[in-house]
């Protein structure tokens, strides 16, 4: 079976929520909650503009600077962290659920040898795969506390993916990253990545190819053949 990708591709780097998990849309209702608690109104389009897949200390950042506000960064770490448990009460409220598309195309890229890895500016990654029963197609896995660790820039910087393919032992013009957010997007383009598939969860079809997608679905297995 074809993976889709080119033949100079021998690694795969996938973003996490809203890529693998519809987790995606419970970030998003922890950040609504986050910042309306504050008084600010939060859209769907702020989510996209401003936080979606990047760190959360960034996210939070990203959206005040966006309504004039530069608060001090003991705010900005309190606000991220009431975000981050609201979305490990929701996770543990309702379930995670992947994609069953997106694991039939983990099932070939598996069948097929290829190395995987998740890269994602979460810090809850591994709760999630595990919740996912996604684990065990995972070979390298850099997520937010990575990032914070290792002093790593977040999307749209490509630090985490390049992190992503040296641990799969990949330079990145042999990897291909998937991703749904411009952001990550933006982060393989100019890691210089071999192959870069955005995945629309949003009508964001034009938006991710302008940003640099070579290729965009609406589910992996679209890419399948």
């Amino acid at each position: 079976m074809s993976l889709g990708i080119p033949e100079k591709i021998t690694a795969l780097l996938f973003d996490l929520d809203g890529v693998l998990t519809s987790t995606a849309v419970l970030h998003r209702k922890a950040w609504r909650q986050t910042f309306e608690d504050m008084g600010q109104p939060f859209s769907e389009q702020d989510y996209l503009s401003y936080v979606d897949g990047k760190p959360r200390y960034d996210g939070v950042r990203s959206f005040l600077a966006s309504r004039g506000l530069t608060p001090p960064e003991e705010e900005v770490r309190r606000i991220g962290d009431r975000k981050n448990d609201l979305v490990n009460h929701i996770i543990d409220e309702e379930g995670i659920t992947p994609y069953p598309a997106s694991v039939r195309y983990l099932q070939a890229a598996r069948e097929a040898g290829m190395p995987i890895g998740v890269v994602t500016s979460s810090a809850n990654a591994m709760r999630v795969l595990r919740a996912g029963n996604l684990l065990d197609y995972v070979d390298a896995l850099v997520d937010g506390n990575v990032i914070a660790a290792d002093n790593l820039h977040g999307k749209p910087e490509p630090d985490s993916f390049i992190e992503g393919a040296r641990r799969l032992k990949t330079p990145p013009e042999h990897a291909a990253v998937f991703e749904d957010a411009l952001a990550g997007v933006a982060a393989g383009r100019k890691g210089g990545f071999g192959f870069v598939v955005g995945v629309d969860r949003g009508n964001q079809r034009e938006a991710l190819r302008a940003g640099g997608a070579d290729q965009v679905v609406d589910e992996l297995d679209e890419l399948l053949s």
